[in-house]
């Protein structure tokens, strides 16, 4: 297994939160009210809008999740607390830490929590 420098996780998790956020704006549109006025929008149209609009709302929620991760991630990067389990303090295994870079807990921890 590669082990990545704390530089190239951090370029990496900066990177894909400046995505998140740029996402946030292109989907804004998506999330916006809808149109409950029938004359100017069928009973169809608004069911699939309002679905619409839900599943954006969903998925900005799950984004907005991922950035807090990010940062937290981030976070525990400058303190030097990056890779160290939150909850028991033992070591995230490397693996772990490789299928996600914003892990805070170890794999034993998330297993009695049901948390990441």
């Amino acid at each position: 297994m590669e082990h990545r420098s704390l530089e190239e996780t951090r370029d990496t998790l900066a990177q894909r939160l400046a995505e998140l956020r740029d996402s946030i704006s292109a989907t804004a549109d998506s999330r916006a009210p809808v149109e409950l006025d029938q004359a100017s929008v069928g009973r169809l149209s608004r069911m699939d809008a309002l679905q619409g609009q839900a599943m954006a709302m969903a998925s900005a929620r799950r984004r907005d999740d991922e950035i807090r991760r990010i940062e937290a991630a981030l976070s525990r990067i400058d303190t030097d607390e990056y890779g160290y389990c939150l909850r028991c303090g033992d070591e995230i295994a490397a693996e772990r830490l490789a299928a996600d870079l914003a892990a805070a807990l170890c794999i034993g921890c998330v297993s009695e929590t049901g948390k990441r």
